[in-house]
């Protein structure tokens, strides 16, 4: 499937809560996707409900693939977290953002693609000079794959907050 050209859009701070995890990029698709139930079970436990999709928000990369992630979904009044779940703010700012329409395997490669056409714009990140550290770097996950069962049609934001 074909993704949605790049753009540069401005948003809000958005409050979420979210599990942090520590994982390679082999333990990605395995390890973070049970974190999103997880997740859901503590916000109807409290009776509050989700305010967007779920997100992966990634804070560190380093240069072995090893990955600091968080795994949240937005919320729409700031909670607390109890020691498993953490709340935050995704900072406003500008993003650049597309939309990867397919299967997950191809994130990547939409993310690559997202990069490629910010250093074709001179668009730069809020990140570390060596891109290992992350401002807001968000894939949220607009298809539920249990509504949608065709990965073919399965839509994944991919926004990453600009340093200016």
């Amino acid at each position: 499937m074909k993704d949605t050209s790049p753009k540069l859009e401005q948003r809000r701070d958005q409050s979420y809560v979210a599990i942090r995890a520590h994982a390679s990029r082999a333990e990605l698709s395995t390890k973070l996707p049970p974190l999103i139930g997880e997740l859901a079970v503590w916000l109807a436990a409290r009776g509050v409900n989700p305010a967007g999709a779920p997100f992966y928000r990634y804070l560190v990369i380093d240069q072995n693939e090893e990955f600091d992630i968080e795994v949240g979904f937005p919320v729409s009044n700031h909670l607390q977290g109890d020691g498993r779940v953490d709340a935050g703010v995704i900072p406003a700012g500008r993003y650049a953002v597309t939309t990867h329409i397919g299967e997950y395997d191809r994130l990547q490669d939409a993310t690559a693609n997202l990069k490629k056409w910010a250093a074709d714009n001179n668009v730069r990140w809020d990140a570390s000079e060596d891109e290992s550290r992350w401002g807001a770097r968000l894939e949220t996950y607009l298809t539920d794959p249990s509504e949608e069962p065709d990965p073919q049609k399965w839509q994944t934001e991919i926004a990453i907050r600009t340093s200016a």
